[in-house]
């Protein structure tokens, strides 16, 4: 009697181990799954970003977004530990910009940058051309012992501020950019749209002024009447060029009929002016867009 109750708890110890072994099995499964699960809404979410986002846990990049593969060049995450060394290696070491000289022992470069002004927190890297772009950096360490970093291109705001900090680069009776000095920066455009998924849009501008002053208030008016991004460029004694990005050549028009019912509202009488539009088909150079729309 007793060798049949001991052999009845042997039994249903065995079993009750079975079990927790399955149980565990099973959570750890369900636990491995449903992080699976949260990496790849993480990572479809970052890859709708236009911004460059790279996600690190312990120093370590563990998810890089679709933007930032198209930048270096490569496919995954594993080819790019394959092909690059340590992150910091991807900051061109400039004074102007943040790189590994501005990191002091036992440091991370997370901690290095934000030491600096916030206007200070840029840095340049080179893309999968070898072509230079400057970000402005944010970091986000609010989750322990994760850093998320996003990169955003500024190449093209700090081309048009060293463009209004040289006063060569501005034409003085108008106020607006110089003709040569733009096409010397021109290829920067046809870079910008090709990262940003966009196309090269013109506006050309025949003006006829009636008053001496009306150049230099016509230029503040399309100042005011166009983003910040835009670019105005006397082109000639009474020609100006609008030269900007756009998602489609829909909203390059859009772009133009506004700017259009702007000028109508305005109902200056000391100017007459004429207004086209030219924009960019695929594989176009930006030299054609321009040659088209000063023709």
């Amino acid at each position: 009697m007793i060798l049949i109750i001991k052999s009845d708890y042997n039994s249903k110890a065995m079993n009750l181990e079975l079990y927790m072994l399955k149980y565990n099995y099973k959570m750890q499964k369900e636990i491995v799954m449903s992080n699976e699960i949260s990496l790849s809404l993480i990572q479809s979410v970052v890859d709708s970003q236009k911004d460059l986002i790279v996600i690190f846990h312990d120093n370590r990049e563990i998810l890089i977004n679709k933007a930032f593969k198209k930048f270096v060049g490569v496919s995954s995450l594993e080819q790019y530990r394959e092909d690059f060394g340590p992150f910091i290696n991807n900051f061109v070491p400039h004074p102007s910009y943040f790189n590994a000289d501005f990191i002091e022992s036992d440091e991370s470069w997370f901690d290095a940058i934000l030491r600096k002004p916030k206007l200070e927190q840029m840095v340049s890297m080179m893309n999968s051309t070898s072509d230079p772009h400057a970000f402005a950096v944010e970091i986000d360490t609010n989750t322990p012992e994760y850093t998320i970093v996003n990169f955003n291109d500024i190449t093209q705001t700090l081309i048009k501020r060293i463009m209004i900090e040289n006063e060569r680069n501005i034409d003085k009776k108008s106020g607006a950019y110089a003709k040569d000095y733009f096409l010397q920066v021109a290829q920067s455009y046809q870079e910008a749209a090709v990262f940003n998924e966009k196309i090269i849009c013109t506006i050309f501008i025949n003006i006829n002024v009636s008053q001496e002053n009306s150049e230099g208030e016509f230029v503040e008016f399309l100042k005011a009447s166009t983003r910040q991004d835009d670019m105005i460029v006397r082109w000639g004694s009474d020609k100006f060029l609008i030269v900007f990005l756009s998602d489609s050549e829909l909203n390059a028009i859009l772009m133009l009929k506004k700017l259009e019912e702007i000028m109508e509202k305005k109902g200056d009488k000391s100017l007459s002016y004429d207004l086209s539009l030219h924009t960019q088909v695929e594989g176009e150079s930006i030299d054609s867009v321009i040659k088209k729309a000063a023709s």
